[in-house]
């Protein structure tokens, strides 16, 4: 029974620093509190190493302090040359609230919880200008705006709060003329306008587009017309279902 008592404690003990090693934020990055910026500075998507940290959009770790419990309260770390990376405010080991910096010093992102289903996050080029946009809902995007380093209005994409339809997707060029316009028209009947245009700013295509249950996508419906660089009509064709009649 004694032996059996033992087993049993050696697996709770196993148990516990398994899960812990699962959950440790010091497993997913290095234990100490300053980073050299070239491991933790990607040109492309910045410094994601706080991502799994935020609960609010799906982050399943928790970070420890120096003493093995949960972090509670603001928490700063820096980089080897003594600028700022990050200051978080933190409740049971997860991200509220929190900065991130470039080496430079310049914002990088910035996240807050704006209320029981809503957060924000802003990032930033490294010379401080906007680079993106997203409101939250309930752990999803719901608003993206994207940003050329120029200012221009990359991307937009809007979805209703419950993520079960579009608002609209549209795409630009670096002068702030569309590239692709997909908005919703009919918002019972789940109907969208389609544009597309050419590298010259004239318009290539048009039409409707539905979202088909079928096909779990968004799909051409009724008259569509095409046009050449010139601007001309060159075709109409029409459309069911996402498939052409003829």
């Amino acid at each position: 029974m004694r032996s059996l008592t033992n087993i049993f404690s050696l697996f709770f003990i196993l148990s516990l620093n398994f899960i812990k090693a699962q959950t440790s934020f010091a497993d997913q990055i290095p234990a100490a509190q300053k980073y050299d910026p070239t491991k933790v500075v990607d040109s492309e998507y910045g410094i994601q190493m706080y991502e799994k940290l935020i609960f609010a959009l799906g982050g399943d770790s928790v970070r420890y302090n120096k003493k093995g419990y949960n972090t509670q309260g603001w928490m700063e770390d820096y980089y080897t040359t003594g600028t700022i990376l990050h200051k978080g405010f933190y409740e049971d080991g997860q991200l509220k609230v929190f900065k991130n910096f470039y080496p430079n010093g310049n914002l990088e992102r910035s996240f807050r919880i704006i209320d029981m289903k809503r957060c924000e996050t802003i990032e930033y080029y490294q010379d401080g200008k906007v680079k993106s946009e997203i409101i939250f809902y309930d752990g999803n995007a719901q608003k993206q705006i994207d940003y050329y380093t120029n200012g221009v209005i990359s991307y937009i994409e809007e979805h209703e709060k419950s993520n079960d339809y579009l608002f609209k997707r549209n795409s630009y060029k670096d002068d702030g003329n569309p590239s692709i316009v997909f908005e919703i028209i009919d918002k019972k009947k789940k109907t969208y306008i389609h544009k597309e245009y050419f590298e010259n700013g004239k318009l290539k295509e048009e039409g409707d587009m539905k979202f088909s249950a079928d096909a779990f996508d968004y799909v051409k419906e009724g008259v569509w017309i095409y046009y050449d660089e010139a601007g001309k009509q060159s075709r109409k064709e029409k459309y069911h279902n996402g498939g052409k009649i003829d």
